[in-house]
């Protein structure tokens, strides 16, 4: 059941670290380019793009940590059940040997082709939620515990509404073999093929289950850290 761990908790913090460093970046770069607009407001379709930025570097930090997730999940599940790696070094080792660091990072591409439009609905969905949120006259900084938590909740069904088709390929040719496809399309088409389109869906229930909860508590550990540091620097 927790076969896997590791990876994801060893990435979680400079995966969530990078997130949200490069969104706030992203906006600050809008705002450098756009000198003569007349809002000091960033509009939804503006929090998108920046969310959708936020994911470029970010992908550099997921996708190995993915691959060597999606290698430790996989391996045993065989006729022979055999367990071919120890942990997380022992994958980067032997993912290096076979094929270098293009090996370790296969799948980017698909990792990108999901945390890009799953950022871009991501922040955008927490920003708006939070704006409604906001009685009249008030700041969306000082949103009391309840309204984070739904803001938070919100932006991870938002994102991950979109994420499941591309996270099902990305995670196919992260855990297939040498050559078994040559990018997303083709992983796509033969998954189609193989397992019809309700396949793209696969493990729906389970991630809207699991989003509400997880970004609900990241929001809230963000806003926290973030009141926390204001007081100190």
């Amino acid at each position: 059941m927790y076969r896997g761990m590791v990876p994801p908790l060893l990435g979680v913090t400079p995966i969530f670290a990078v997130s949200f460093w490069a969104y706030d970046a992203s906006k600050n770069l809008i705002f450098a380019l756009t000198p003569q607009r007349s809002s000091q407001t960033l509009s939804i379709s503006e929090l998108a793009f920046a969310g959708f930025l936020s994911a470029v570097p970010t992908t550099l930090v997921t996708a190995p940590v993915e691959r060597a997730k999606v290698i430790l999940q996989t391996q045993g599940q065989g006729k022979a059940g055999e367990k071919k790696y120890k942990g997380v070094v022992d994958v980067v080792r032997h993912l290096y040997r076979e094929g270098g660091m293009r090996s370790i990072f296969r799948g980017t591409g698909a990792t990108l082709a999901r945390d890009g439009p799953g950022s871009a609905a991501y922040f955008a969905a927490y920003e708006v939620t939070k704006k409604v949120l906001t009685p009249a006259g008030s700041s969306p900084a000082e949103l009391n515990l309840g309204a984070i938590i739904m803001a938070g909740g919100s932006a991870g069904i938002a994102m991950w509404a979109l994420a499941i088709p591309p996270d099902v390929l990305k995670s196919r040719i992260q855990s297939a073999p040498e050559g078994t496809y040559s990018g997303i399309l083709d992983c796509a088409r033969k998954t189609i093929a193989q397992d019809g389109v309700r396949a793209l869906w696969k493990g729906f229930g389970p991630a809207m289950a699991r989003a509400f909860p997880a970004n609900a508590a990241t929001f809230l550990g963000v806003e926290a850290s973030r009141t926390l540091m204001d007081k100190f620097f």
